[in-house]
C-alpha cells in the first residue's frame, strides 16, 4: 500500500492523470557537487583489544559502499554536499550491518546467558540497522521503487522535447 503522506513525484502525476487539477511541484534541485569521501578512522577508531580489527574492517565496508553508492547517486539524484550527513550514516549502517552479521554467524543466534539459552544481541541490533538501512534506502532513492521518486538532474544532458521522449 502506498504510503497516504507521501507526495507521488511529478512525473507520475503527470503519467497517470490530474483530476484534480492540482499544481503539479517540481521538487527542489540541490546543486550537484563532487562529494569527498569521508575519513572513516573518525567514525570506527582503532580500539585497542579486540575491537581493532573489527573497526578496519568497518572501515573497508563503508569505503567499499561509499565508493560504490555515490557515484550512481551524483549521476540520477544529482546530490550535493547537504547529502554528505545521510550517506555517511548509510555507509555505517551498511557496516554495522555487516559487523553484527559477522557476530551472529561466529556466536549463532542463540547464546548461552546467565539464565540459559538467549537470543544473540547482535540479532537486535541488526534488525534496528536494516529499519534505518531501509529507511535511508527509500529517501536516497536506492530501490527501484524510490528511484521513481527521484527527479533526476537538469544537466544529464540530451535534447528532452517532451516529457515522455
Amino acid at each position: 500500500m502506498a504510503d497516504p503522506t507521501r507526495k507521488k513525484p511529478a512525473l507520475q502525476v503527470i503519467r497517470e492523470g490530474n483530476p484534480a487539477k492540482r499544481p503539479v511541484t517540481e521538487g527542489v534541485r540541490v546543486p550537484s557537487a563532487e562529494l569527498s569521501e569521508p575519513d572513516w578512522t573518525d567514525t570506527f577508531a582503532d580500539v585497542p583489544g579486540d575491537q581493532g580489527p573489527v573497526n578496519a574492517r568497518c572501515r573497508e565496508v563503508a569505503s567499499r559502499e561509499w565508493q560504490r553508492v555515490v557515484p550512481v547517486l551524483e549521476f540520477t539524484a544529482g546530490i550535493g554536499t547537504v547529502d554528505t550527513a545521510t550517506l555517511t550514516d548509510y555507509c555505517v549502517c551498511v557496516a554495522r550491518i555487516d559487523q553484527c552479521e559477522r557476530e551472529i554467524s561466529t556466536n549463532g543466534i542463540l547464546m548461552q546467558g546467565e539464565r540459559g539459552w538467549q537470543k544473540n544481541g547482535a540479532t537486535t541490533i541488526v534488525g534496528q540497522y536494516r529499519t534505518q538501512l531501509s529507511r535511508y534506502i527509500g529517501e536516497l532513492g536506492l530501490s527501484p521503487s524510490a528511484r521513481g521518486r527521484l527527479t533526476p538532474p537538469d544537466d544529464l544532458g540530451g535534447d528532452d522535447d517532451g516529457i515522455f521522449d
